[in-house]
């Protein structure tokens, strides 16, 4: 197996904990206060894993580019938390993390139009499993 499948696999399981452990963390406190505790400690892990595992001599490579990007990422990225929170405190976590997932047919668009990735045959079949997904919990 690839390295970066089974990266993608290990974030997969995370991902899985992480809606339903931040469900058990709102309990009478708002998705708002939630977010914000959960960000603390999701910066103050990163920032030690990077210094654990990135040289220092890599910060050189670092260029305004790389920071616009990360910085623009960085935006849409809480945004998606924000509502997340918002949506997983006010109902079911196994709804809201489905519906969440649809995320992977914007990505994919995305991919296609920004970066020009190639899109296969099971690609878009995937990806038209998990329109019909979304149509099926929409109507539930």
């Amino acid at each position: 197996m690839d390295r970066w499948l089974l990266y993608a696999f290990i974030s997969m399981a995370f991902a899985g904990f992480t809606s339903v452990i931040a469900k058990l963390g709102l309990s009478g406190i708002s998705g708002d206060l939630g977010l914000a505790v959960r960000t603390c400690f999701v910066f103050v892990f990163v920032l030690l894993f990077a210094g654990a595992v990135v040289p220092a001599a890599e910060l050189q490579s670092l260029n305004a580019k790389n920071v616009f990007w990360l910085a623009v990422s960085a935006v849409t990225t809480a945004g998606s938390w924000v509502f997340y929170y918002k949506a997983i405190k006010l109902g079911d976590v196994s709804t809201v993390a489905l519906i969440d997932k649809g995320s992977v047919v914007i990505a994919l668009l995305l991919s296609f139009w920004v970066l020009h990735e190639t899109v296969t045959l099971a690609k878009l079949l995937g990806a038209g499993l998990i329109v019909a997904g979304l149509l099926v919990i929409a109507r539930g």
